[in-house]
């Protein structure tokens, strides 16, 4: 349940600062914001594994660039169902999308526990010791 009340909020972070950043997207108060990014969570995990999987053949061929498409018509899914959240066109779709999910990935990436609880991610577990020999030459110039 906190693994998913994390994500809810991940998400709706991602969505106010893509209606701050991108001039086509909108929303009229905190119910329709807390609804979009609810929304948008279960679209991503039940409807877009089954898009992703259908566009496959362009996803390829562009290289996963159409990724980034399917994303955006999600969003626009969002505004059609969600009363208050607002997308103007696909061109603000698109762009939200991209920003959501690089603002998504940041801070799921900053924030992470295997336990359930949110703490800053650190990779700074010590300097190994490596174990052995180093096999080469002892003679300079060989």
């Amino acid at each position: 349940m906190r693994h998913f009340l994390f994500r809810w909020a991940i998400t709706t972070i991602a969505v106010v600062v893509a209606a701050w950043l991108i001039h086509g997207i909108r929303y009229d108060g905190a119910g329709s914001l807390i609804g979009a990014a609810l929304l948008l969570g279960i679209l991503n995990a039940f409807l877009r594994p089954v898009l992703l999987l259908l566009a496959a053949p362009l996803i390829i061929l562009t290289l996963g660039l159409f990724i980034f498409v399917v994303n955006g018509l999600m969003l626009l899914l969002v505004n059609d169902i969600v009363l208050g959240f607002h997308v103007e066109s696909f061109g603000s779709a698109f762009w939200g999308a991209i920003l959501i999910s690089f603002v998504s990935w940041l801070l799921s990436a900053f924030f992470r526990g295997s336990d359930g609880r949110v703490h800053p991610l650190t990779h700074h577990r010590g300097i190994k010791r490596v174990h052995g020999r180093v096999v080469g030459s002892s003679k300079p110039g060989e």
